[in-house]
């Protein structure tokens, strides 16, 4: 896969294992998070296999719950392909809506990228 560097997404791989860094540190509106949503369909759809994902939010210091119904909605076109995902680097501010709404129950979420790689290619 080649590296896809957008003004939302920067990807990544690492052995068979795609990395998707957010780049934007308020992801609120509506048009930029279907805007994340198409590009992570464009990548899980293109995944020869059964895509291992993480999903990296290093810059992420705010996001709406909209954001968190496109991850589902994610999460499960990865589970219909077989596939993996895990969460990393989310900001505690961010793992508190995670919590309240037992969503940390759901996703695989991991302190940094390295256990969050480790987790998919067990």
């Amino acid at each position: 896969m080649m590296e896809n560097n957008t003004s939302r997404i920067r990807t990544s791989q690492e052995g068979n294992v795609t990395i998707v860094e957010l780049t934007d540190s308020k992801i609120l509106d509506e048009a930029s998070i279907a805007k994340i949503g198409e590009e992570l369909d464009e990548i899980v759809k293109q995944a020869d296999e059964k895509i291992r994902l993480v999903l990296d939010f290093i810059n992420v210091q705010h996001m709406s719950s909209s954001m968190l119904s496109m991850l589902i909605t994610l999460q499960k076109h990865i589970a219909e392909r077989k596939g993996v995902m895990a969460l990393c680097n989310i900001h505690p501010q961010i793992f508190q809506a995670f919590k309240i709404t037992r969503l940390n129950e759901v996703f695989t979420i991991c302190s940094d990228r390295a256990e969050a790689i480790n987790k998919v290619s067990e």
